[in-house]
């Protein structure tokens, strides 16, 4: 899998690895015991260094999702702490897995559309419209809706992970979700390059997003191509 450091919105290299890792770990890809390649050899697989990956492999020690046995190797540990930046996020490669990330194709503050369901306390909001992949696959268009109470963002300061922006510009923790899960019609802003054609019926999430506050402070729209994607939901 390449990494995206190339992209300016993309998160650093070593908490890319950490994630996939998690998402693997989670996902039940990564076995309970499995001994990870070595260091050298993982390194090389994903194109970065071998001092990147150990930073990445730390975080999984810290979460007690690893085991680093001297003159061993690494070993997978279930049970351990598997909430992580993309934990909120449902959707996986046909295959399984993959590494959410996403291109901007638009950031813009303006009032709230009618159209909208109600949510957060201002009839202003920041937009966000993006491209998704999962590794290198486009998978997926999505609308994001981030009330105004909470301020506006800039699309210089968005990351991939809109939930870690909004940890570090505002201080506002994604607490909980729900989720709606249906079909839907691509929209018209769908950029040309998206696998499906605008109109057609495909896969669509309808979200509310809960900060700590009784309002939800977000709400979004993700029509994702089932050919490519599902939406996972596992129960623990």
């Amino acid at each position: 899998m390449p990494l995206t450091t190339q992209n300016p919105n993309a998160l650093p290299a070593y908490v890319q690895i950490s994630e996939l890792l998690i998402r693997d770990i989670s996902g039940g890809r990564l076995m309970d015991g499995e001994r990870l390649p070595p260091e050298r050899e993982m390194a090389k697989t994903l194109s970065t260094s071998v001092g990147t990956l150990r930073k990445a492999l730390a975080i999984l020690v810290e979460k007690k999702l690893l085991e680093r046995v001297q003159g061993s190797g690494n070993y997978v540990r279930h049970g351990g702490d598997s909430n992580a930046i993309y934990a909120m996020f449902r959707l996986e490669l046909i295959v399984g897995g993959g590494l959410p990330r996403a291109d901007i194709l638009d950031v813009s503050a303006m009032k709230k559309p009618a159209h909208l369901p109600a949510f957060g306390a201002s009839d202003r909001a920041t937009r966000i419209r993006r491209l998704r992949y999962l590794n290198d696959t486009i998978i997926g268009v999505e609308e994001i809706w981030l009330d105004g109470s909470v301020g506006e963002l800039k699309t210089s300061t968005v990351s991939d992970s809109l939930y870690r922006t909004y940890q570090k510009q505002f201080r506002l923790w994604i607490t909980r979700a729900v989720d709606r899960v249906g079909i839907g019609a691509v929209p018209d802003w769908a950029p040309a390059h998206f696998t499906k054609p605008q109109g057609t019926m495909t896969g669509y999430i309808e979200r509310h997003s809960w900060g700590t506050a009784p309002e939800a402070v977000e709400f979004s729209r993700t029509w994702y191509d089932t050919d490519r994607a599902l939406y996972v939901q596992r129960l623990k």
